[in-house]
């Protein structure tokens, strides 16, 4: 996709929201060539309510991704849509939403697959440009690790590792292109402990959680009826998850993005740190052939 896309046609859903429970209704409009994709706030109306989905933005990172405005408009639970609209080549879109977080569908990202392909996209008369990585950027938290390498495309690699029987040590890898990411990763789900579940509750999350919207581990193992639907779908989520984070680039990132136990906050660490270091990275338009100088690749 050389070009930028945007929406052919608005398209619409409800549903509710994992943490906040409450029900929303949601829009998704095209936009203008180079306007990006931004969120707009419909039941707010005495501030700015227009939220951009950029890395700088993000406010909340606790078990999903919140992104905010100066005037403090926020919208939560964006990153299983923003994986939808960046593995399907959307790169410009306004979110309308009713409420204050993303619709969870069934807690992955093939419901707005689905939505997205109904409508369809339409091609901007506009150039694609995207970050080319040019050298490693890595960086660490906790026990987790992440580095973004030069490679000749964009590419996802992530291993996580639970001590719990149904999940242990898993590693996914895949190239960001529509029909991967489609086929093989955005039909993975949340999920979550539940003997977590009491817990989360007190904080004020996942009051709009059950086997509807995510799978639910327990001492014996998926407590869902219908088990998984990949063997390894837990890291295919992460896989899932790291996508929509790094989306907040606001363009493609022709490179190989690496990590180790991911979450939110060190996908938003290693893509703030990339975006920060000038020298890291540059702007290219996207060609049909190799992204990238295989000279650069192999350096």
């Amino acid at each position: 996709m050389i070009n930028r896309h945007t929406l052919a046609a608005p398209v619409v859903c409800a549903g509710i929201g994992l943490h906040s429970g409450e029900r929303v209704r949601m829009v998704l409009q095209p936009a203008s060539a180079g306007a990006g994709v931004s969120f707009v706030r419909t039941d707010i109306s005495d501030i700015d309510n227009r939220i951009a989905a950029k890395a700088d933005a993000v406010c909340e990172l606790r078990l999903g991704t919140t992104i905010g405005n100066a005037a403090g408009a926020t919208i939560a639970t964006i990153e299983h849509l923003m994986a939808a609209l960046s593995g399907l080549g959307v790169d410009d879109a306004i979110i309308e939403v009713d409420g204050p977080e993303i619709p969870v569908m069934d807690g992955s990202s093939a419901p707005f697959v689905k939505l997205i392909r109904q409508v369809g996209l339409k091609a901007h008369a506009v150039p694609r440009r995207a970050i080319q990585v040019l050298k490693p950027v890595t960086v660490e938290m906790d026990e987790r690790r992440a580095s973004f390498l030069p490679a000749l495309k964009p590419m996802i690699e992530v291993e996580i590792a639970f001590e719990h029987a149904a999940v242990g040590r898993q590693a996914c890898v895949f190239d960001v292109t529509p029909d991967i990411f489609s086929d093989d990763i955005a039909g993975a789900r949340t999920f979550g402990f539940q003997k977590d579940y009491d817990a989360l509750l007190a904080a004020g999350l996942a009051r709009g959680g059950s086997m509807d919207n995510a799978v639910v581990l327990d001492d014996e193992g998926v407590a869902n009826p219908e088990g998984l639907r990949f063997k390894d779908e837990f890291v295919r989520h992460k896989a899932l998850d790291a996508l929509g984070d790094l989306s907040l680039a606001g363009a493609p990132i022709i490179g190989r993005y690496s990590a180790e136990r991911p979450g939110h906050a060190i996908n938003n660490l290693a893509l703030r740190s990339l975006l920060e270091d000038s020298s890291s990275w540059k702007w290219v338009n996207m060609r049909d052939d190799a992204h990238q100088d295989v000279a650069l690749a192999h350096s």
